[in-house]
């Protein structure tokens, strides 16, 4: 008999999505298990935003289904679907911050439209958020006055602030210096270990894909679909797809182009 710990936290079946007549993927599928770092990877074109709006609720596929912690997010009535949204947090490319609100009254937003916290209560939360992607004592700066990088990670705090157990990242390191990525990426995996979250990350940055992903996907725009799965070191050095090497050793002119 199975429990709620034997479910996948995210469970994809047969997936085909795309726009209009033009299909993007086709046939999708695979787990998320709870706790680690899930990559989806890929050249421009591939697919990797698109297969993240559907994992989130925001788009309908042609067909096949998502399961959100054993639950169709698909098929679900809006609001059970409202309250799966809920639960989960998405940090996008670009920090999708409200530039005329403070840093806090960013991350107070969720707080505030679905929390029943008394406002005092919310304010701590809030700044208990942004100690822990270490922007305390900038709750007051505008996202303005940040660098890419203070943006990104206040994008993060506000999705953290519901508490939720799984979270998706849209290229966390884009426009970012090495260095300010590898601190990301350092900032991800400590959040990982101290939350126990599950963080779900689109990317094509190799660098953060060998630091912190424990298992990845690969898309492939030619063939619409997943063609390598794996821990990224191990289809580094086991994979019998060239295309899967190439792309991994950055010899990578086929997705690029």
């Amino acid at each position: 008999m199975s429990t709620t710990d034997d479910v996948p936290i995210i469970d994809v079946r047969n997936l085909i999505v795309g726009y209009g007549d033009n299909v993007v993927l086709k046939n999708v599928s695979f787990v998320v298990d709870k706790g680690g770092i899930f990559a989806v990877l890929g050249g421009s074109g591939c697919g990797k935003s698109t297969l993240l709006k559907h994992l989130i609720g925001l788009y309908r596929p042609f067909s096949g289904d998502v399961l959100i912690r054993g639950k169709s997010i698909v098929r679900s009535a809006q609001s059970d679907k409202d309250a799966m949204m809920r639960s989960f947090g998405v940090t996008y490319q670009n920090g999708a911050l409200f530039g005329a609100l403070t840093l806090l009254e960013n991350v107070l937003l969720p707080l505030e439209e679905f929390s029943s916290l008394h406002h005092e209560e919310r304010v701590l939360k809030a700044k208990e958020k942004l100690r822990l992607v270490e922007l305390d004592g900038f709750e007051s700066y505008y996202p303005a006055e940040l660098s890419g990088g203070m943006r990104k990670r206040a994008g993060l705090a506000r999705a953290m602030a519901l508490e939720p157990d799984l979270l998706f990242f849209d290229e966390p390191s884009a426009g970012l210096d090495p260095i300010t990525s590898a601190e990301l990426d350092k900032l991800i995996l400590r959040l990982k270990k101290d939350t126990g979250a599950t963080f779900v990350i689109v990317t094509h940055e190799l660098d953060s894909i060998f630091a912190i992903a424990d298992r990845c996907i690969m898309l492939d725009k030619q063939t619409r679909g997943i063609v390598a799965d794996g821990n990224p070191r191990e289809l580094l050095e086991k994979s019998d797809n060239p295309w899967v090497k190439s792309f991994l050793s950055r010899n990578n002119l086929r997705y690029c182009n």
